[in-house]
């Protein structure tokens, strides 16, 4: 029985400065950005009055599991 790829997601991640990151998902007109906030922020060492909050990779992955 041979298997066949039902989907290919194609993404693209562009590193912005420090921990910001666009990401030009599938469908979605404008991109997403990923940075670091809060305790995330300060395990990185990440100043945040230099960097604006932003969701992290992880929320993401945690809101799909979630749904």
């Amino acid at each position: 029985m041979g298997e066949a790829v039902v989907y290919r997601s194609y993404v693209r991640v562009e590193r912005v400065k420090g921990p910001l990151r666009r990401a030009f998902l599938p469908v979605e007109p404008q991109p997403i950005l990923f940075g670091v906030h809060s305790e995330v922020a300060q395990h990185y060492g990440v100043d945040p009055h230099v960097y604006e909050p932003h969701a992290t990779t992880l929320d993401y992955l945690v809101a799909a599991a979630a749904g």
